[in-house]
């Protein structure tokens, strides 16, 4: 029989010394596939503990929606939404005249609390009906001369705030844009 066709000569000891080699290579990738998550563990144990700076910012992701290229519902000012009396509209509106009509009343109620207290207040101190201005009784001049620059003053300070109501509300439907 010819060399080459022979198999390994039990001398040279192919059995036990062949196995040992598979079997060391997969003990080596063994201990190297235990060894890299403790490498990674540990690097990330000291990226901890090192003191952060202020140049070092967490990583940004930018997330977009799948659905970048959906029709969107056109929006309409809500001057538009005014004009055309829809129900928007008409919340707006009636916001605007709740705020002007509560004004109103709040000027009203002092302006009458004041004109209907004067003539209490002379009811109920009679000591004061006697006083007398330059020969005129006191509830005369109060009454006839005090009473229409109450009401001048009254209705200035109501058209100031009114006005700067329908500035914020002008203010709130710009925003609305």
């Amino acid at each position: 029989m010819s060399e080459e066709n022979r198999g390994p000569e039990p001398s040279q000891g192919s059995g036990p010394r062949q196995d040992a080699e598979p079997r060391r290579r997969m003990a080596d990738r063994l201990t190297r596939a235990v060894e890299r998550p403790r490498k990674e563990t540990d690097r990330l144990a000291r990226a901890l503990e090192r003191p952060r700076k202020e140049t070092d910012r967490p990583r940004r992701e930018v997330v977009t929606s799948p659905r970048t290229m959906a029709a969107r519902h056109p929006r309409y000012p809500v001057t538009r939404e005014i004009d055309e009396q829809t129900r928007l509209g008409e919340v707006y509106m009636g916001s605007l005249i709740r705020t002007q009509f509560r004004l109103a009343l709040f000027v009203c109620t002092v302006l009458g609390c004041v004109v209907g207290g004067l003539p209490m207040l002379f009811l109920l101190v009679p000591e004061l009906r006697e006083v007398r201005l330059l020969g005129i009784p006191l509830p005369w001049v109060v009454l006839a001369g005090l009473i229409y620059p109450a009401f001048v003053i009254g209705a200035w300070l109501y058209v100031r705030q009114a006005e700067r109501n329908e500035r914020h509300f002008a203010e709130l439907v710009d925003r609305a844009r």
